[in-house]
């Protein structure tokens, strides 16, 4: 995602891929293999704050995934993108799109389960939509939309367990999980308004934007922590992971798919994530659900996929 993700739209134009370049492999694969990658996300982010701090967590997985885009670039033959302005506006970006989300969900999975993140993470597109209705004029409010995103907000409350004066729940962790998933459509909003059309190509612009945003963390990391005594393997390679699948691959695959068969097909990704932390949470960690977790999940999904219906166009 980016957390994760994410559920974005790149920041550039979308070039569909000339069709000796398209990958041979089905979209629906790599549609899976996403989905897996950011469902898995979560779960690495707790493994990895059990041997290191939240912000070393998140440097580390900036620094793989950065890295990760620097190979592709490479390869490509690509360049960094150039101009003040851009990478002033990259800098904001990557702030708002990976600094700060990645920092907050690590931060919120030191007293939250895994499988509470990964929920908290399909509430984006709820914000998202209630932003736009602000921020962006041309995006107007139907009667579908703001039912789902009412039903959306509802499912939260479910999932907290609203009636029972959200008893047992760690208000500070969930918090931090629920601002971390609005800090993405904050983020995206930001670079529609300042980077779209940029001339720039997607994988340019999302390389300079997690370059900047690995420079953040690594000035704010030093001040905020210090260095392990030792150093854990387990969390290190669930942290190598989490960057080079859940950032860098993931960012590259959902270019692919977002080229390939649009940017709703593409984002539908976000519907099954929530679906795969949980189990992986469950099946691998050992966490526990009440009744209201997967019952609030599914109704957080059901307006979450009807924020996204556009009224259809008179011909």
């Amino acid at each position: 995602m980016s957390s994760v993700t994410a559920t974005t739209v790149p920041p550039g134009p979308v070039d569909p891929a000339p069709e000796h370049t398209r990958p041979r492999l089905d979209w629906r694969l790599r549609f899976g293999a996403l989905s897996l990658i950011w469902g898995f996300s979560f779960l690495l982010i707790k493994v990895g704050t059990q041997g290191y701090a939240p912000f070393q967590v998140t440097l580390g997985r900036l620094a793989f995934g950065t890295a990760v885009l620097a190979v592709a670039m490479a390869v490509r033959r690509e360049r960094l993108p150039r101009g003040a302005r851009t990478w002033g506006h990259l800098a904001v970006a990557g702030f708002l799109l990976n600094a700060l989300p990645f920092s907050l969900f690590a931060f919120a999975e030191l007293t939250i389960p895994s499988t509470l993140a990964g929920i908290c993470n399909a509430t984006s597109p709820l914000w998202g939509m209630a932003l736009s209705l602000v921020a962006l004029s041309e995006d107007r409010p139907t009667r579908v939309r703001v039912a789902g995103l009412g039903l959306g907000f509802l499912g939260v409350l479910t999932v907290l367990g609203a009636w029972q004066g959200f008893q047992g729940l760690d208000a500070r962790g969930t918090a931090l999980a629920l601002l971390a998933s609005l800090s993405y459509p904050v983020g995206w909003i930001y670079v529609r308004r300042t980077l779209a059309g940029n001339s720039h190509s997607n994988l340019s612009l999302t390389g300079g934007q997690l370059l900047l945003a690995t420079v953040q963390l690594a000035v704010v990391t030093p001040l905020f922590t210090t260095l392990p005594t030792a150093f854990a393997v387990g969390p290190l390679l669930a942290i190598a992971a989490l960057g080079t699948l859940g950032t860098g691959l993931a960012v590259l695959i959902q270019y692919g798919l977002v080229a390939e068969v649009g940017p709703t097909t593409g984002q539908m990704v976000t519907y099954f994530v929530p679906v795969i932390a949980a189990a992986a949470g469950i099946v691998l960690l050992g966490e526990t659900l009440t009744w209201s977790t997967p019952v609030g999940a599914a109704i957080v999904l059901a307006g979450a996929a009807l924020t996204q219906v556009r009224p259809k166009r008179q011909a």
